[in-house]
C-alpha cells in the first residue's frame, strides 16, 4: 500500500466472522481474545460496533474491534486492549488516512469520542506502531497508562535472593503445582482471595471461563498448587504463539504463609520457555493508573521482570 490509500470501512457483521478470523492469522498484531468466538462470549454485555477497513481490492487491510457506549466508542470495554490490528502492507500514511475517515465515519454515526487502548507493544509479531503516531497527529490525549513488568525468556535474568531461598525451601515440603483441565477448578481459591483481599470478583465467572478454555484449550491454561492435598494458591493464564500473561494469580492465606505463590510462578516461568518469547505478570496499578501498587510491583521485579506500558487515549470528536 502507501502509493493506493483509499478504501471502505464497514461495521462487523456476523456472516463476516469467518473473513474476521481468518484475518487475525497474517496481521502483525494479534491477540486470540479478538477472535469472534472469543469476543461474542459477553456479545449481552456490550453493543458490538466493531470495524472492517478494506482497500479498493475489497482486501481488508486493518480491524478494529470495538463498541459503543452513551454515544462513545471504545475499543474495546470488554477486552484488556483494543486498537487497530494491522496488515504488513499498511503504511504510516495509510494509518494517517485510515484515522481521518474513522473520524469522518464516527461522526456520521452520532459518536462524540473515542477511546482508544494499545495494543502492548509485546503482542507485536511485526513492528506495528503507526497507530501511535496517527494518535498524534489526531491530537490524541494520553489519559491513563498502566505499568505491567515481564521477562524477556530469551534474555538473561534473575530471581532475588529470597525469591530463590522460598523455592528452594518449598521444593523440599513436597509442594505440587500441577496444570488442570478445568480452569473452573481452581475458581474457589481465586474468588476467596479476590473477595477477601481486594473486594472484587473474577472477571469470569465458572461458566465463561470454561466455554472459553473450550473454545481457546491451547490459549488458556490454568494450574494448581497443593499442599497436603488442599489448593491453596491458583494460576489462569492467556497464552499467545509470543506471550504468556497471568490472568489470574492468587494464593489463599495457608499460601500466603508458607509463600506457595513463589514456587507457582517459578513452575509457570519455567514451564513458559520453550512456548513463549515474554512471560508477562499483568498490571500494578489502580485509579486509571494513577496509583502504583509497589509492594506488588516489587514481588513481580523480583524475578527479573521489567515495565511495560500499557497506554490509554481519547480522541474528542
Amino acid at each position: 500500500m502507501g502509493e493506493d490509500i483509499s478504501f471502505q470501512i464497514k461495521k462487523y457483521e456476523d456472516s463476516d466472522e469467518i473473513m474476521w478470523n481468518k484475518f487475525l492469522l497474517k496481521c502483525k498484531n494479534s491477540h486470540f481474545m479478538f477472535n469472534r468466538d472469543f469476543m461474542e462470549y459477553h456479545s449481552d454485555r456490550f453493543e458490538d460496533f466493531s470495524l472492517i477497513f478494506k482497500n479498493n481490492e475489497e482486501k481488508i487491510i486493518a480491524l478494529l474491534p470495538g463498541n459503543i457506549k452513551d454515544n462513545i466508542f471504545y475499543s474495546h470495554q470488554g477486552l484488556t486492549f483494543g486498537g487497530f490490528l494491522i496488515d504488513r502492507g499498511v503504511h504510516a500514511a495509510d494509518m494517517l488516512e485510515i484515522f481521518t475517515q474513522l473520524k469522518i465515519f464516527l461522526k456520521e454515526k452520532n459518536i462524540e469520542k473515542i477511546i482508544y487502548k494499545c495494543i502492548p507493544s509485546i503482542y507485536h509479531n511485526y513492528p506495528a506502531q503507526e497507530d501511535l503516531y496517527a494518535l498524534f497527529r489526531n491530537h490524541a490525549n494520553l489519559y491513563r497508562r498502566d505499568i505491567s513488568v515481564c521477562i524477556d525468556l530469551e534474555e538473561e535474568y534473575s530471581y532475588s535472593e529470597s525469591k530463590r531461598r522460598s523455592i528452594k525451601k518449598l521444593k523440599k515440603n513436597g509442594i505440587i503445582c500441577e496444570e488442570v483441565d478445568q480452569p473452573s477448578i481452581v475458581w474457589g481459591v481465586l474468588r476467596e482471595v479476590l473477595r477477601q483481599h481486594h473486594n472484587q470478583q473474577p472477571v469470569h465467572n465458572e461458566i465463561e471461563i470454561d466455554l472459553l478454555k473450550s473454545r481457546f484449550p491451547n490459549n488458556i491454561r490454568a494450574y494448581k498448587c497443593c499442599l497436603n492435598g488442599d489448593i491453596v494458591a491458583a494460576a489462569v493464564t492467556f497464552e499467545t504463539e509470543r506471550v504468556v500473561h497471568t490472568q489470574y494469580l492468587a494464593s489463599n492465606d495457608k499460601g500466603r504463609e508458607e509463600k506457595v505463590l513463589d514456587y507457582l510462578i517459578d513452575f509457570l516461568i519455567n514451564n513458559s520457555k520453550n512456548s513463549a518469547k515474554i512471560f508477562d505478570f499483568g498490571t500494578s496499578n489502580e485509579n486509571e493508573g494513577k496509583f502504583l501498587n509497589t509492594g506488588l510491583i516489587n514481588q513481580k521485579e523480583r524475578f527479573g521482570a521489567r515495565a511495560i506500558v500499557h497506554d490509554f487515549y481519547n480522541i474528542d470528536l
